[in-house]
């Protein structure tokens, strides 16, 4: 392990999530001194005695330059946690208002570097993939949009403050104590998935560690300074052999039902509409279809060109070891 982080005060924004969790664990044991910036009341994790925790608001200015106080590294991964009956505003709110505060307290706190976490949905559907950094911007809902905004206004004020700003843009992250791809899963291991369409649409995934390896490269290294980054795994297969992947970890046969898409996303358009107007969050809606038909295959080339970014985890070994945590967790 690189000795880079080993007395170095960072900040990790978000800390409460899985991402920013996982990272803080990383930093502090590289030997970071790692304060955990969470939204007051917002998360129910237990930090080691070793991580400060931090409770505050980050549309706060002030909250924020508190938070930055002696720090030499900014990791912001805050979020705000997709919601259909959540506002435009409110995402605006953090992905776009939160950064620049943090962004202008980390200046004037003196740091030596700020990583912003984006997203690969910024590329929205990639329709030669793979795809990279360069590759045309799409974003295709509220949540892709902010996050969009909120990179773009990280890189650009950076560069008017003299703030050294990396970006990275993860993959579909998974890992233990995630549940994100329980709903996949359960299914398969019950024998009653059904496929979406023809399942030949690309997904590319970030393994938690290599995910994190991402991060704290973006935050060590010069040539990453005013760049964004895809950090994901080498491989970024088809839904069908995901799902052949997935099977095969749970010992069962690949399922081979399937349907067509678009009475799905016609029922899920409907769905969100009666759910939203009621309050309540739906159990089918347009972008949950959207996983089955939107390519998101990706080069993660450039991370390994100039941060040395070598991802080790193979999707096989990955999704087994979060199913075995499903199953010691009895989620299975």
């Amino acid at each position: 392990m690189s000795k880079f982080w080993q007395g170095r005060h960072v900040l990790v924004t978000g800390a409460g999530g899985y991402t920013g969790f996982n990272l803080a664990l990383h930093l502090a044991h590289a030997g970071g001194v790692v304060r955990a910036f969470l939204r007051k009341g917002g998360s129910a994790r237990t930090f080691p005695d070793d991580i400060e925790v931090f409770e505050g608001d980050l549309t706060s200015i002030e909250d924020c330059r508190q938070a930055c106080n002696d720090v030499d590294t900014v990791f912001h991964v805050a979020a705000v946690f997709r919601q259909v009956k959540g506002t435009r505003e409110e995402l605006e709110e953090v992905h776009v208002g939160a950064t620049e505060n943090m962004i202008r307290a980390a200046r004037d706190a003196g740091c030596r570097r700020f990583v912003h976490t984006s997203t690969m949905g910024v590329h929205g559907h990639v329709k030669d993939g793979p795809g990279n950094e360069e590759s045309p911007y799409s974003p295709g809902d509220d949540y892709q949009e902010t996050k969009l905004e909120g990179e773009l206004l990280a890189l650009r004020l950076g560069a008017e403050l003299g703030l050294p700003v990396a970006v990275v843009r993860p993959c579909g992250i998974y890992g233990p104590g995630d549940t994100r791809f329980l709903k996949m899963v359960k299914p398969v291991s019950r024998g009653r998935f059904i496929m979406i369409g023809s399942g030949e649409t690309h997904y590319h995934f970030a393994y938690i560690d290599d995910l994190v390896q991402g991060f704290m490269l973006a935050g060590e290294k010069e040539a990453a300074v005013g760049e964004a980054f895809l950090i994901g795994g080498e491989e970024s297969p088809t839904l069908n052999e995901l799902v052949q992947a997935i099977a095969s970890n749970l010992g069962m046969k690949p399922p081979r039902w399937r349907i067509p898409v678009w009475p799905v996303y016609w029922s899920g358009w409907l769905c969100e509409k009666l759910c939203k107007s009621i309050g309540v969050e739906p159990p089918l809606h347009p972008r949950r279809v959207a996983f089955f038909t939107k390519n998101r295959e990706f080069s993660v080339d450039k991370a390994k060109r100039l941060l040395g970014f070598e991802p080790k985890v193979s999707l096989e070994d990955g999704f087994g070891r979060m199913i075995d945590w499903y199953r010691q967790n009895n989620l299975l």
